[in-house]
């Protein structure tokens, strides 16, 4: 859905996008790009291309078609010339579909996989309801403090919670989040959207097929006749992601941020828009991991390739140098560090 949105407006690099195909039917799709060094050492590798709007990296698998669609991915990595001595996966769910699939794959092959880091972000997955769930998960002199925010923002003007249902409208709804994100710090910094024409194309386009495929959910907060803010997540029958919010800053001291992702809660827990809901933070964010409870682990890995020749008898070197002088690196860094 954003793929193809992103090859065409924020790739800038070469990118290797493999699908392997079976009786006809994609079961795979990965796209990757070559790297020459890794982790502070020259190593010659491929990597799944992740833009710079991507928190995400597992590849695209038919399901019931996992494992075909890792061997197939794997083979065709082998046989490209421009692959390097290993694939270093990125942002991967450690216990997601994809993750298992390329364990099994690995173990009956022989091949070396190795784990390079993880790390947890806010996930909301419950059986509770909307309601149920904000009272179990936020302490109650927060929750206080959330309702007299919200009557004193009643004060500024009507407060209304919408979501986007007519495909008419989108265009009108993509104008304002714009201008909502670069009316914030977004916008000082220069990484709102709006800020560079590529990732504004980018997300019109991307908005746009992800309605027509019915995976669009953009959520928005207005009070009287200005948006305050907004929240766009895609979402779909095995899982969603929230993608981007604003907020306006001339409203801040209301916490419209929090305000919108409270409603937000009614869209999963209630609405099952869909079973769980990936934040896409960062880790430790300290507003999405204060009102979710649940966790995400997100893992990193290198799945070393096969080549023929004396090629594939240095790859076969590549990876446990690699750990080796990473090892070094770190106690040396313990050693020199006050």
């Amino acid at each position: 859905m954003l793929l193809q949105p992103a090859l065409e407006h924020l790739r800038e690099e070469t990118v290797h996008c493999i699908e392997p195909r079976l009786d006809g039917v994609p079961i795979a799709l990965l796209p990757v790009t070559v790297g020459q060094r890794h982790s502070r050492f020259p190593a010659a590798h491929c990597a799944n291309w992740i833009h710079r709007h991507g928190f995400y990296g597992a590849p695209l698998l038919r399901k019931g078609h996992e494992d075909a669609g890792w061997e197939a991915v794997l083979a065709a990595l082998d046989a490209a010339p421009w692959s390097g001595h290993f694939l270093h996966l990125r942002r991967i769910a450690a216990d997601g579909p994809a993750a298992q699939a390329l364990a099994r794959v690995c173990a009956r092959q022989g091949r070396r996989l190795q784990e390079v880091g993880r790390s947890q972000r806010a996930l909301l997955h419950s059986a509770l309801d909307a309601k149920a769930y904000w009272e179990q998960q936020v302490r109650a002199k927060k929750r206080k403090e959330l309702r007299r925010l919200m009557t004193r923002l009643g004060d500024e003007g009507p407060v209304q919670t919408r979501v986007l249902r007519d495909a008419a409208e989108l265009p009108e709804w993509i104008d304002t989040f714009l201008a909502v994100e670069r009316a914030g710090w977004k916008g000082e910094r220069g990484t709102a959207l709006a800020s560079s024409p590529a990732d504004t194309a980018f997300f019109r386009t991307g908005c746009a097929a992800a309605m027509a495929s019915g995976t669009l959910d953009l959520l928005r907060l207005d009070c009287g006749d200005r948006t305050i803010a907004m929240l766009l997540n895609f979402v779909g029958p095995d899982g969603a992601f929230s993608f981007k919010i604003a907020v306006d800053p001339a409203f801040a001291r209301y916490s419209p941020g929090v305000l919108i992702e409270q409603f937000n809660l009614t869209r999963v827990l209630d609405d099952r828009v869909a079973p769980w809901m990936d934040s896409c933070a960062a880790p430790d964010h300290p507003m999405i991991d204060s009102l979710w409870g649940e966790r995400r682990t997100i893992a990193h890995y290198r799945v070393a390739l096969r080549h023929g020749g004396i090629r594939g008898a240095a790859g076969r070197l590549v990876l446990p140098t690699l750990s080796v002088l990473e090892a070094g690196f770190q106690r040396l860094k313990r050693r020199i560090t006050p």
